[in-house]
């Protein structure tokens, strides 16, 4: 079976020994490489190993594999403007993760403007610290919500500032998870 591993991983910005340690159980990055080349045979197993490491569908791994949910890149951007791309390569569009939410943006506010979806990653509270200085979304009760940068938090309170500038402290004590913005799409 020709794979197209490589093409993928690399389409992703990973290495090998990122897709490794995304696997589930890990693995090494020598394994990796092996299913990559050839040099080892791609069982079903391997092949929804990798694709859940990579975020997309074991389908965008294999060639022929169907429709294929990618865009060839045509141009490097830098800070000397548009060049061509010194090797080809391909964007794969993204794949939901177990555990993601979105938020749909409906009026602009600070740095999100109207049509805008951020992508979250719902996070436990052991995880809280990492996501300090990041855009959050906290749950409250009756089912309302509360968005903003984690700017503190100590043993049971979280602090936030919101989006718009002029915005007041918000704290909110003993969340049961928040949701980290991780990606945000936004139409041009």
């Amino acid at each position: 079976m020709i794979t197209r591993i490589r093409d993928v991983r690399r389409a992703r910005g990973m290495t090998l020994d990122d897709v490794a340690k995304a696997c589930s159980p890990p693995t090494t990055p020598q394994t990796i490489g092996r299913l990559e080349t050839g040099t080892r045979t791609v069982s079903i197993v391997w092949l929804n190993r990798i694709a859940d490491a990579l975020g997309v569908d074991a389908a965008d791994l294999v060639e022929g594999g169907g429709e294929k949910a990618e865009l060839p890149v045509v141009a490097v951007l830098g800070t000397a403007g548009a060049s061509a791309p010194k090797r080809t390569g391909v964007v794969v569009a993204p794949r939901p993760k177990p555990g993601q939410v979105a938020i749909t943006v409906f009026a602009s506010n600070g740095d999100y403007r109207a049509g805008d979806e951020i992508w979250c990653d719902t996070v436990e509270a052991d995880g809280f610290a990492a996501a300090l200085n990041r855009d959050v979304l906290v749950p409250r009760p009756a089912g309302r919500f509360l968005f903003g940068r984690l700017i503190d938090r100590d043993d049971e309170r979280l602090q936030l500032l919101p989006p718009g500038a002029g915005g007041r402290q918000q704290i909110v004590a003993n969340p049961p998870w928040i949701a980290v913005a991780t990606k945000l799409v936004r139409g041009l």
